[in-house]
């Protein structure tokens, strides 16, 4: 199933074209491979931001065992990679060092998977109250789609880069070899496939999280650096300590919030703590216990047209039908 396609720029540069244009070619083959099947579904040129950077990802599968990552590269001329990993192409008679699509993925991939640990709970939420297995014992897999017209020079490649590197008309039959699905009868009484498999309602609820931490690229930063991303605490509800803080002394303000966003049940505005379901991102009342959704109707024209996102730590409501925007919390 196709869940977002690729957002198409207004490129000038022959260089910029042909990379759209290969994008495009790979997302073509993943739509006709995939466009009907329930358990693999496709995000084409997601972008999201996560502990300050930036990452791009051409095209990524979530499927019941994990996640696959690709990488599309155009490449008209040869493709060399020696034994250090480093690569090489020809354009015309000129060979011309690039940097290597397969870091840059790995790199992607780093990032993708401590967002979503981050987010675990949020996510997949508990299991007969016991907390699901984390996001790292999935199976991640990413590969490299080349042009079908490059020529591969894999006599001298490493095998583990030829491994991952694979031309746009064979990567539908290479993502079969990886995912390696089976239907949910064999899965029950095939004992010796030990992966863990996420069921249909989690697979929606973390294609929802992903859509909906996607950002267009006018509001991209910078793309993603090799750095280590540390591991960061759940935002925990900071409401209830400022409030009591400034009991203790007056002068401490207040935080900050929408006035249009207060538990409907009890009509508490600042005692709740940012949460997200398999229905989106809401409020859990710390006075009342209970649940209020973040989407309420557009303060400026009522409609209940809108979304949620997410950004650090504050949430932004984004009307679609008005383009109103305003922070939430």
């Amino acid at each position: 199933m196709i869940l977002k396609t690729k957002s198409l720029q207004n490129t000038q540069t022959p260089q910029a074209i042909a990379g759209q244009k290969q994008e495009q070619d790979v997302a073509y083959y993943l739509r006709r491979a995939f466009k009907d099947h329930p358990e693999v579904l496709v995000i084409n040129d997601f972008r999201f931001t996560f502990n300050d950077e930036t990452a791009q990802i051409d095209h990524l599968i979530i499927y019941p065992y994990g996640f696959v990552l690709i990488e599309s590269k155009s490449i008209k001329g040869h493709v060399d990679v020696n034994q250090q990993g480093e690569w090489t192409r020809s354009h015309g008679s000129k060979w011309f060092g690039m940097p290597s699509p397969i870091k840059q993925v790995e790199l992607q991939q780093a990032l993708l998977k401590e967002m979503l640990k981050q987010h675990r709970s949020e996510i997949l939420g508990k299991l007969l109250g016991i907390r699901q297995q984390s996001f790292s014992m999935r199976c991640w897999n990413h590969v490299c789609a080349v042009s079908s017209d490059a020529v591969i020079n894999r006599d001298t490649m490493p095998t583990a880069i030829s491994e991952l590197l694979v031309k746009t008309e064979f990567l539908v039959d290479k993502l079969e070899k990886i995912m390696n699905l089976k239907s949910k009868f064999m899965r029950i009484i095939n004992v010796s496939d030990t992966r863990p498999d996420f069921n249909q309602q989690e697979l929606n609820s973390i294609t929802n999280f992903l859509i909906d931490r996607h950002i267009e690229p006018s509001q991209a930063t910078s793309e993603i650096t090799p750095v280590q991303t540390p591991q960061v605490k759940e935002p925990v509800a900071s409401f209830v300590v400022n409030k009591v803080t400034e009991a203790k002394n007056p002068a401490i303000a207040q935080p900050t919030t929408n006035s249009i966003l207060r538990c409907k049940h009890c009509g508490e505005s600042t005692n709740y703590t940012p949460m997200y379901g398999k229905f989106g991102y809401y409020i859990k009342c710390n006075q009342c216990t209970k649940n209020t959704p973040m989407k309420q109707a557009c303060p400026q024209c009522q409609s209940k047209n809108i979304k949620i996102q997410k950004r650090s730590q504050s949430y932004t409501l984004t009307c679609q039908d008005c383009s109103h925007s305003s922070q939430v919390i």
